[in-house]
């Protein structure tokens, strides 16, 4: 199965790896007794369906969550199904990579206007008599 992360960038569930463990967390003996903990892991250096610029944005972009092998690691758990699980991690994958991979606007330079100008002199004013008035008079 692919899945779409951005138009014309695809991922192919092949390039995906899960493990299931057991949940931590309170759930009695359900949680002492099934694995529904999902981890979902991802080499972005070995997918085929990335360019090289988009592996250099997703390593540069998510720096702090990839490790020192280069693998991308998400967790699930929140679920008592393993599917649903999965389902999750899948869904924080895909909103990871279109978050590196989504192409950030320019900021463009704007003057400030004439009111914002004016509240912003009228404030120091008030600020200044604020402060003067609590200079002590000279005696």
């Amino acid at each position: 199965m692919t899945y779409e992360i951005l138009p014309n960038i695809y991922l192919d569930e092949a390039e995906l790896t899960f493990t299931a463990s057991r949940s931590s967390g309170p759930g009695g003996q359900h949680v002492n007794k099934t694995s529904t903990r999902i981890t979902l892991t991802f080499n972005p250096a070995a997918s085929a369906n990335l360019s090289p610029a988009d592996k250099q944005l997703i390593y540069s972009k998510l720096a702090s969550r990839i490790d020192s092998a280069g693998l991308l690691q998400i967790t699930a758990q929140s679920s008592r199904s393993q599917h649903e699980n999965k389902l999750q991690a899948i869904d924080r994958l895909l909103e990871l990579l279109r978050t590196a991979l989504t192409p950030q606007k320019k900021r463009r330079k704007t003057k400030p206007t004439l009111g914002s100008k004016t509240r912003r002199l009228e404030s120091k004013k008030k600020h200044s008599q604020t402060k003067s008035l609590r200079r002590s008079s000279p005696q």
